[in-house]
């Protein structure tokens, strides 16, 4: 509702600037316009506040890069939008987005979990599209949209943190480009590996030709030589 809203939103600006540990549930509650009885009644904890803000900025980029990967059967297109879903983030969202990547309560167990499942939720519809396009199994698949949503948010971060004087289009698009004709590439990834498969299974009959060969030249030169 819109007090819970409310509430969420001058959490975050706190929790943001202070951090967790230094954020007082009585900083919050000013920045909200309520008193502190009623922030408890919505959020018995400082944590289950916290872990709250988590989950709605977590649906949010979650929801942004499944969005992104259904824009388009492009491949191409969907690497940008994926890419560019990172940095839309990060303009609509700044603060949230540093909360999620440079959490100082990472290694709080029901933080982490929450991180992981955002990386694999992610990592899931990309890695779906991936599968579905290229014939991957699954856990190749994962591997490459792990690397995909890996590359977007470091490169997301980097662009946040370091103040970097480009804007959203001019920092996306490099590295969206980069995805497309490196190794991230899905569609040159399946192909080379079916046709690294093809010369394989060339040089294999290759080989049991040959010592086909081998062996029947010994039979010749030494009757006594028996097949096995």
């Amino acid at each position: 509702d819109e007090r819970r809203a409310q509430l969420l939103a001058a959490a975050l600006e706190v929790f943001t600037a202070a951090g967790y540990h230094s954020a007082a549930m009585d900083e919050i509650a000013d920045r909200a316009g309520v008193s502190k009885p009623v922030l408890y009644q919505h959020f018995p904890s400082k944590l289950d506040l916290y872990l709250a803000v988590l989950d709605t900025h977590i649906d949010s980029l979650v929801f942004a890069i499944q969005r992104a990967i259904q824009s388009t059967p492009d491949n191409a297109k969907r690497v940008q939008a994926t890419i560019g879903a990172y940095f839309d983030f990060i303009e609509a969202e700044g603060e949230a987005f540093r909360l999620l990547f440079e959490s100082d309560m990472s290694v709080e167990p029901q933080v982490r979990d929450r991180l992981n499942r955002m990386t694999y939720d992610c990592a899931v519809a990309v890695s779906a599209v991936i599968s579905l396009d290229t014939g991957l199994p699954k856990d190749e698949s994962m591997i490459l949209a792990i690397g995909l949503i890996g590359c977007a948010q470091i490169t997301a971060r980097h662009w946040l943190e370091k103040d970097v004087k480009m804007n959203r289009a001019q920092a996306s698009a490099p590295v969206a480009q980069a995805t497309q004709n490196g190794a991230l590439d899905d569609r040159s990834l399946a192909a080379n590996m079916l046709s690294q498969a093809q010369r394989m299974e060339v040089e294999a009959k290759g080989m049991i030709a040959e010592a086909a060969r081998m062996k029947k030249d010994a039979e010749r030169m030494d009757p006594r030589v028996v097949a096995s």
